[in-house]
């Protein structure tokens, strides 16, 4: 079996992979699990709430909180845990987030699907903007975890932070 975590966080062509652990549409939160080598249930979202767009991590790096980054897949369809997606950054939404007492960054890193023919089916409006935000608060709403937004940021400076802690997950692998 392949160990998502150890992929290599982008291709050739300059597009970053996503690995799916989480599909749209669904009513609970999985995510891999390193010692088992798959993916895993982790916890049910409140009731009526769904991931509105595919949910998983960007593999090869390390994040603020010690976990890949997280990403969000902007596209109309839902892939199924494990598919891997070469996609075109869109934006970063800065989080920051506390749980047990510990404050620490935990970004939401949002891309769409890189194609050749470069369709765009879903666009990163303001109204949308606004409902991830909301659906970020309602996925967390009966868990220890609080989270307070700190702006959207663009492409190039998520896709300098993607590089930034891909070298910091190099670095780690040294040790």
């Amino acid at each position: 079996m392949t160990d998502y975590s150890r992929l290599p966080t982008r291709n050739a062509k300059g597009a970053v992979y996503v690995v799916v652990e989480t599909s749209k549409g669904m009513g609970a939160k999985c995510k891999f699990d390193p010692e088992l080598n798959g993916f895993s249930y982790g916890r049910p979202l409140p009731a009526g709430v769904t991931y509105p767009f595919d949910w998983g991590f960007i593999p090869s790096t390390c994040g603020a909180d010690g976990d890949a980054l997280d990403a969000l897949v902007l596209h109309s369809a839902a892939c199924t845990p494990g598919t891997i997606i070469p996609c075109k950054v869109v934006a970063v939404l800065d989080v920051s987030q506390t749980e047990n007492g510990a404050t620490f960054r935990n970004d939401r890193y949002i891309l769409r699907p890189f194609t050749a023919a470069g369709v765009d089916d879903v666009k990163l409006t303001k109204t949308l903007k606004a409902k991830l935000e909301q659906f970020f608060l309602d996925a967390v709403k009966l868990t220890p975890k609080k989270l307070k937004f700190l702006g959207w940021r663009t492409s190039a400076e998520a896709l300098r932070r993607i590089n930034a802690s891909h070298k910091a997950w190099l670095k780690l692998q040294k040790k």
